[in-house]
């Protein structure tokens, strides 16, 4: 058997087109997953082009969809369930998922809103955790209309920092201040304080300049970077009081985090803002969107003609510990 995909084609207009592959076999801690929803990230259009994923591969990271076969080792969610995971090859109708790449999906959140977390989400609570986010501190999200930006200026808000949105237009800062920035502004003109945490996913000058605005003992959380050009830092500018530019990457099983952050957004604590959602098949106009910073927030590809819809187990008595754990 096999399943239809988005995969890797340099001669594409978008180096990915749609084709059929052979039906994935899930491994003893694997679920099959039936994928209704996938999410389009800016470095999945990187990765289509950059030769680190192979000709006719799969792409992508996010998935949503419901478990049709689960794991022989007798791990992970029962056949039925609705689920939201961060795994590899993710654009195709069914994929075999490790039990921690994924997390269960609550009745009250649409699959669709779900696909949104996993790696803006996660990219989000990972990179304030590393940076040492507190109450105390003052936040700078660059590409805060983002995918990644939307979520870091929330979960920064629900932490109690004080938090500033930076983004390139007045129109892409429609929203931020409700979602919880204190300042919204057009790259960062004006802003002329220290700032003891960066989330940046811009890089190339703006990069330089919010590193330049960094005070001592501060972190850079390079999460990103939509601009494509070199960040050149001047003489001595990495020379002075101690403060850190740190790459970032997401690693090691994600169910914990995607946990969180759908029971965040199943409360209405966490906004996913859609800012494109239509079928797969139009796939090129979802990547010249997202290059051309059309989307505010995430673009989601319908993979089945709606969501699947299934039992699930109630999650009302499970005991959940919904804190946002940032230590």
């Amino acid at each position: 058997m096999s399943v239809r995909a988005l995969v890797v084609d340099p001669s594409a207009s978008t180096a990915v087109r749609l084709a059929e592959v052979p039906d994935p076999v899930p491994g003893p801690g694997q679920v099959l997953v039936a994928v209704s929803h996938a999410s389009l990230n800016y470095g999945d259009l990187n990765d289509a082009r950059s030769g680190r994923i192979p000709v006719g591969a799969v792409l992508g990271s996010d998935a949503a969809g419901v478990v049709i076969q689960a794991a022989g080792d007798g791990t992970g969610p029962a056949v039925g369930t609705r689920v939201v995971a961060l795994t590899s090859g993710a654009f195709a109708e069914r994929v075999a998922i490790d039990v921690g790449a994924l997390a269960e999906v609550p009745k009250s959140l649409d699959l669709a809103q779900a696909v949104a977390l996993p790696v803006a989400g996660v990219a989000a609570l990972r990179s304030l955790r590393a940076a040492g986010l507190g109450p105390d501190k003052r936040v700078l999200v660059t590409g805060a209309s983002g995918g990644v930006g939307r979520f870091a200026v929330q979960l920064a808000a629900r932490a109690g920092a004080h938090v500033i949105a930076s983004v390139g237009s007045a129109a892409r800062g429609e929203g931020l201040a409700e979602a919880g920035a204190d300042e919204v502004l057009i790259g960062l003109e004006g802003l002329q304080r220290p700032v003891d945490v960066v989330i940046d996913s811009v890089g190339g000058p703006q990069l330089v300049a919010a590193w330049n605005l960094l005070s001592p003992g501060g972190s850079v959380q390079s999460v990103g970077w939509t601009s494509g050009e070199p960040a050149v830092f001047p003489p001595y500018a990495t020379v002075g009081p101690a403060k850190s530019l740190t790459s970032f990457v997401i690693e090691g099983g994600v169910g914990a985090d995607l946990a969180v952050l759908t029971e965040l957004a199943a409360e209405g604590v966490l906004t996913v803002e859609i800012g494109w959602q239509e079928s797969w098949d139009r796939f090129d106009e979802a990547a010249e969107a997202l290059r051309g910073r059309r989307v505010s927030g995430k673009a989601v590809l319908a993979v089945a003609s709606g969501e699947l819809h299934a039992p699930v187990p109630s999650l009302l008595d499970l005991d959940l510990d919904l804190d946002l754990d940032l230590d």
